[in-house]
């Protein structure tokens, strides 16, 4: 089928310019452009708020949880021997084995409930952004095995700095006379750590290895877990799982930091989805401006679509010039919005617009990250809508009999 293009352009430009006699129509297509407009830049800014909220959030709980988590249910199955075979097994991998147990810190009248680990300082380091952070900002160079590391929450709900010492309580007996007694130990504070989360830096203590050892008597060389640290947690969980297999070390269970807070992020990811959809809405809303700006020009134009099939042109034109209508409408919308939704996610990330209280969120600018596949996304939803709303106005002025029309004028 021949078309005329250069004859479609041209009616599709005469009917986009302001009509005097019809001045609804041109409100009509004006209301759905801004309406795609501002649904395109809402969206934008919204899903780039969610994801960098998630971001920021994921950021934080993935270092104080650590990307993987080897568990064992058996006594002293994770050992040195283990971790060796480990290293060699995956060279890219980094391991820190610990000792855990849970006590109560005090200071002066200050009291609150921890959960203590005891790790090589070296190694955690290497793994715990954080810990490392505090580490090298630590003016201690001691290297006694009673030294303490606290988050910065903790050590102000107990009133102490760098350099004092706290007393720590444990949930292990001490003969004391005729009776026991908890097990306590005094230590000395050589760093603070910030994570950003006050949960964490309130309830984590970080000491020795040997400080375990010669309290608690733990064995030298056997540890309650082994902390990983991978770039790639999701796919590598897979593989330690597959070679703990294979050594016969089913006892061991491998906790990748998503399981760890699965409930959480799946709750993020559904308010995500929710948002996306109502956001959603606002498009749809435009849509329909585009339908009935265009129903209105067709039955403005009825004579004039009439005297065009007269004198030759076919309903694939007709109905190409409609569609062709509708499209320029919603891709003008969706270049603007994206144009606007950009500047405003720039905004965001530049000015300080939006103040946040570091105490709640842990971080005190919005943060705004808006991901290739929630772009994509949402262009693609939004160029779905407008074509098919475009469609029934088109098909609606082909069918237009011009017969019926000519003799009716």
């Amino acid at each position: 089928m021949n078309i005329n293009r250069k004859f479609i352009h041209k009616i599709v430009r005469h009917y986009l310019k302001y009509d005097r006699d019809n001045p609804f129509i041109f409100v009509s297509m004006l209301l759905a452009f801004l309406g795609i407009t501002t649904g395109v830049m809402v969206l934008m800014i919204a899903m780039g708020i969610m994801n960098g909220t998630e971001k920021e959030f994921k950021k934080r709980l993935f270092v104080m949880n650590y990307p993987i988590t080897l568990i064992p249910t058996r006594y002293n199955s994770i050992n040195d021997r283990l971790i060796s075979k480990l290293q060699q097994e995956f060279p890219k991998m980094k391991f820190s084995p610990y000792y855990t147990t849970q006590v109560i810190t005090k200071s002066g009248s200050n009291v609150n409930g921890s959960i203590l680990y005891g790790v090589d300082f070296e190694r955690e380091a290497e793994i715990n952004e954080v810990f490392k952070r505090a580490l090298d900002n630590s003016p201690s160079d001691s290297n006694s095995k009673y030294n303490i590391i606290i988050g910065k929450t903790l050590a102000k709900t107990l009133g102490v700095n760098i350099g004092k010492k706290i007393t720590l309580y444990f949930s292990e007996q001490q003969a004391i006379g005729f009776g026991t007694m908890p097990l306590q130990k005094r230590f000395k504070i050589i760093a603070q750590f910030d994570s950003g989360l006050k949960a964490y830096d309130k309830a984590i203590l970080y000491s020795s290895l040997g400080a375990f050892e010669k309290i608690l008597k733990r064995r030298e060389g056997y540890y309650d877990g082994i902390h990983v640290f991978t770039k790639h947690a999701i796919r590598n969980a897979k593989r330690l799982k597959e070679f703990l297999r294979k050594n016969h070390l089913s006892s061991i269970i491998v906790e990748g930091w998503w399981e760890q807070n699965k409930s959480f992020f799946s709750a993020m990811e559904m308010e995500k989805t929710a948002l996306f959809l109502v956001l959603l809405l606002i498009i749809l809303v435009a849509s329909l401006n585009i339908i009935s700006s265009l129903l209105m020009t067709v039955m403005s134009r009825r004579s004039e679509i009439a005297l065009l099939r007269t004198l030759g042109a076919s309903k694939w034109e007709i109905k190409r010039i409609f569609f062709k209508l509708g499209i320029i409408i919603g891709v003008s919308g969706i270049i603007a919005g994206t144009i606007l939704g950009f500047i405003g996610i720039w905004v965001l990330k530049t000015f300080d617009i939006v103040p946040l209280s570091v105490d709640v969120y842990g971080f005190s600018k919005l943060p705004v990250d808006l991901t290739t596949t929630d772009f994509v996304s949402i262009i693609v939803g939004t160029i779905i809508i407008v074509i098919l709303s475009s469609l029934y106005p088109s098909f609606k002025a082909s069918s237009t009999d011009p017969l019926k029309v000519l003799r009716n004028e």
